[in-house]
């Protein structure tokens, strides 16, 4: 979620939380990668591809090119089958972020998904029961589009003379 929620907007403009190279050389370190050019390339190519998908956008070259050649090969271990990812070192954070994001897909389907706020760019992880989160956060989406209709209704409403 991290990786899709990179790119929010602030103030009615998109920012991009990823644009800076230190900011996602630290992100990479910190799950696991090594940084650099490459890195940060794939790692914003999965992240867009992954952004484009969940909004109905086509993403299949971003996609594509990060899953180009990736094998996941199973090797016995004590525990019985453990598997390893066989990807170029430059993309095997990228493709990680991708396998998570389809782990989350089959475990939990139609529970990730955009903003209910079009003008947010966020995306959220519905746990609720019944599966009708709308927002990303009701303090901030919610409460900002139910005051929206609320006074719409209000001014369509005649007043008693």
């Amino acid at each position: 979620m991290q990786a899709l929620n990179s790119t929010p907007v602030v103030d009615g403009r998109r920012q991009d939380l990823w644009h800076g190279d230190d900011e996602l050389d630290r992100w990479a370190r910190e799950h696991g990668g090594l940084g650099g050019d490459e890195e940060r390339r794939w790692l914003r190519t999965a992240r867009d591809a992954l952004q484009a998908v969940e909004t109905g956008t086509s993403a299949e070259p971003g996609l594509d090119g990060v899953l180009s050649g990736v094998r996941k090969v199973p090797q016995p271990s004590a525990s019985g089958i453990e598997w390893r990812l066989d990807a170029p070192p430059e993309r095997r954070l990228a493709v990680e972020l991708v396998l998570a994001w389809a782990d989350v897909k089959e475990r939990m389907p139609g529970r990730l998904r955009p903003c209910g706020n079009p003008e947010c760019r966020l995306f959220l992880l519905d746990r609720s029961r019944a599966n009708t989160a709308r927002w990303c956060s009701m303090q901030t989406c919610g409460n900002r589009l139910k005051a929206r209709r609320h006074q719409a209704r209000a001014r369509e409403t005649p007043r008693p003379e």
